[in-house]
């Protein structure tokens, strides 16, 4: 019977899957990687999420493990070249969490552009502004959306009814159909020409790690909105910060940041939140946008079907 080891925080509804599978499950979700690399040797699969870096070290313990399950969509957090070396098979869960950040990244353009976590607190301390909490409407905008997988088509559906024009670049060249209803396929330079409000959907990766920086920001002609439910390191925060301070950015959403430790900040970063965090112009959540009560199941499910492809059954 092979071994399972899920080293982290799963919906129960797995277990159960897993068993009629064949598998033996030992559910550690409080586990440490020393604790881990103590035991791996004896697994053929793990399941993470995000606390455990999967290096070159660690896959040196790692004798038996066929498969690295990831309860999520990110896979920066893995060598993939050590693990091809291994030939260890990884998959994440993309399409488990894509409504979730769907929704959360209109919720969020629809509190900025309409101000309603600054009117709902001023509200509630009997503050009754009417003309200071004038929003503006997302309708006749263009979208422009970089990174079309999972994440950028499920943002794109969300658009439909709302009246606006969808561009959709990927690096990974797709079929026109691919775009279907929902948006239209674009090149990078058309979404600089024509972008009003710009959602990031890619993976953190070496090609885009700080892709958003002030020369990016600058190519587009409009200014425009920014919103980013993807990875911290993708954009800069101090990059960020000065466009919204010099106007060239209007406005953002921030479901994630460089640094999300804030107890950990440097200097400089320190100096940059505690700026970014007085605008009323930004709107932020704690990395929030993929967890939802149904994609903590959904995930599950996801990961459980890649296994039984894997495994042929």
């Amino acid at each position: 019977m092979k071994k399972i080891l899920i080293a982290d925080d799963l919906h129960e509804n797995i277990f159960p899957i897993l068993f009629d599978l064949g598998f033996e499950v030992n559910y550690q979700p409080t586990i440490n990687r020393s604790e881990i690399l103590e035991i791996i040797k004896d697994y053929e699969g793990l399941i993470i999420r995000s606390k455990t870096k999967i290096d070159k070290i660690f896959l040196s313990y790692c004798v038996r493990l066929e498969f690295i399950a990831r309860a999520g969509a990110g896979l920066d957090l893995i060598d993939l070249e050590e693990v091809r070396v291994k030939n260890i098979q990884v998959f994440a869960a993309n399409e488990g969490n894509a409504d979730a950040v769907a929704e959360h990244t209109m919720g969020m353009i629809l509190m900025l552009f309409n101000k309603l976590n600054w009117a709902d607190a001023e509200v509630r301390n009997r503050v009754w502004h009417r003309e200071e909490n004038r929003g503006i409407e997302l309708k006749g905008m263009t979208i422009g959306i970089i990174g079309y997988g999972n994440m950028g088509m499920a943002f794109a559906q969300r658009l439909m009814g709302f009246g606006v024009k969808v561009l959709a670049y990927d690096k990974i060249e797709k079929n026109d159909y691919e775009y279907g209803l929902f948006s239209e396929k674009a090149s990078l330079e058309r979404l600089f020409e024509e972008t009003d409000l710009l959602s990031i959907h890619v993976p953190l990766t070496d090609e885009t790690r700080m892709l958003v920086d002030e020369k990016f920001i600058q190519k587009f002609k409009k200014n425009i909105f920014i919103v980013n439910t993807s990875r911290g390191e993708i954009a800069s925060a101090n990059s960020i910060l000065k466009g919204l301070k010099s106007g060239k950015i209007r406005g953002a959403c921030l479901d994630v940041l460089e640094n999300e430790k804030l107890t950990t900040l440097t200097i400089e970063q320190e100096q940059v939140y505690s700026q970014l965090f007085k605008l009323k112009n930004v709107v932020l959540t704690p990395h929030i946008a993929g967890w939802t009560v149904e994609s903590y199941r959904k995930i599950n499910e996801v990961l459980v079907d890649k296994i039984k492809n894997m495994l042929g059954k």
